[in-house]
């Protein structure tokens, strides 16, 4: 069976901006469900059309901040490493999947540029801006558990996880604040009620996660479903 093409975006080492960095957590757990993986580079928005005619599916990984003036508001003081032409890019290429109905799945950052992407905010700083906000971004390996997730029934991410509640690693200080157009939040944090995840209906697969699935590809597994319904909804 022909392995579905997965483009897969990067950003820049935190070190230097003139080297490229990508966990390999993102390609193995695409490997593992049955894709074929290619990375994305930033570029030019108008290349995002060519770039999509040579995939079937897209994921959108974590990295630096959003850019707050692309939904309107002033930068907060925490705001940091913005990359315009990461941002530029991966908006387009994000607006232009959903328009061709493109099986996505957006990770952290990723799902953040998929509620912006539609025309949704951010919360820009969690610790400063959301009262009651447990931990998000805690010390620990990248598969330690952080904190419950609640996971919305009649949803595709209950359906694709199957389960109520999910413990999840955290790696984020900003968050979704107004869900974009067309988009629904799927899950919320069970004890501060910040946005987990989001999708949009009416797609193939449109679906974001605040949290890092890919991390646990070669420990439990417990989100390796969702890598299978991104390949799954490809073919």
């Amino acid at each position: 069976m022909k392995r579905p093409v997965i483009g897969i975006t990067i950003g820049y080492s935190t070190q230097d901006r003139e080297i490229f960095a990508l966990r390999d957590d993102y390609v193995r757990a695409v490997e593992k469900a049955g894709g074929l993986p290619v990375v994305l580079a930033p570029g030019a928005p108008e290349d995002a059309p060519p770039l999509l005619d040579h995939l079937e599916g897209l994921l959108l990984t974590g990295g630096a901040d959003v850019d707050p003036r692309l939904y309107g508001e002033a930068p907060h003081e925490t705001v940091t490493r913005v990359i315009p032409e990461r941002d530029a890019m991966e908006i387009a290429l994000c607006r232009l999947a959903l328009r061709r109905d493109m099986p996505l799945l957006a990770i952290c950052r990723g799902h953040q540029v998929l509620n912006v992407a539609t025309g949704g905010t951010l919360i820009q700083d969690l610790p400063s801006q959301w009262k009651g906000a447990v931990n998000h971004d805690p010390e620990g390996e990248r598969w330690s558990p952080a904190h419950q997730v609640r996971i919305l029934p009649g949803t595709r991410l209950r359906e694709i996880l199957g389960q109520e509640t999910v413990e999840v690693n955290s790696f984020h200080h900003q968050a979704v604040r107004e869900p974009g157009q067309g988009a629904i939040v799927s899950a919320y944090g069970e004890e501060d009620d910040i946005v987990e995840g989001i999708e949009i209906p009416d797609r193939r697969l449109a679906v974001g996660v605040q949290w890092h699935p890919e991390a646990f590809w070669d420990k439990d597994g417990r989100f390796q479903p969702l890598f299978e319904a991104l390949v799954k909804a490809c073919r």
